[in-house]
């Protein structure tokens, strides 16, 4: 880690995480700084790239996407070219809301919402096949979440200081 973290930080990085929307008020009444120096650590945290941008989780049943694929994709040709074309596609492709470069006999790992079942299945014949880079895909439907958070594990910097 390029950027040295104290436990101040680590609060305000926490704090954070869980509710994009805390004022600077009530981070540095939580972490027992007042305002300018909070917001002085906030700006420093976002300037060195640790806060790469705060955002908004939305209920995704409630929008209409409630139906969620982990899908494995293998390409015909995993040639550097073919590779860079996949992931910049991927990019352009907003059902896709993460994707990985996996080790193993598939080249990548994505996570796919959409409306529904049939929305998935035109997603993948009409976008992703049409490609003509793809030789695999293997899907599995996610019935239910145990969790789903975007919060690091920010306990395992304090406790390696240790």
């Amino acid at each position: 880690m390029s950027e040295s973290l104290d436990a101040i930080d680590l609060k305000i990085l926490d704090l954070i995480q869980q509710d994009a929307g805390i004022s600077v008020a009530e981070i540095a009444d939580k972490v027992g700084l007042s305002t300018s120096p909070c917001w002085r650590r906030i700006k420093r945290l976002e300037e060195s790239g640790i806060i790469l941008s705060r955002v908004t989780r939305l209920d995704r049943h409630k929008m209409g996407m409630g139906f969620e694929v982990y899908a494995t994709v293998k390409l015909s040709q995993p040639s550097k070219e073919n590779l860079e074309t996949f992931e910049k596609a991927v990019l352009d492709w907003p059902e896709i809301i993460e994707c990985a470069v996996v080790s193993g006999e598939e080249d990548y790992f994505l996570r796919i919402i959409t409306r529904d079942m049939h929305s998935f299945d035109k997603f993948v014949r009409e976008t992703v096949l049409s490609l003509g880079l793809v030789s695999n895909i293997q899907s599995r439907i996610v019935f239910s979440s145990v969790k789903d958070t975007t919060a690091l594990p920010l306990h395992v910097i304090s406790d390696h200081e240790d």
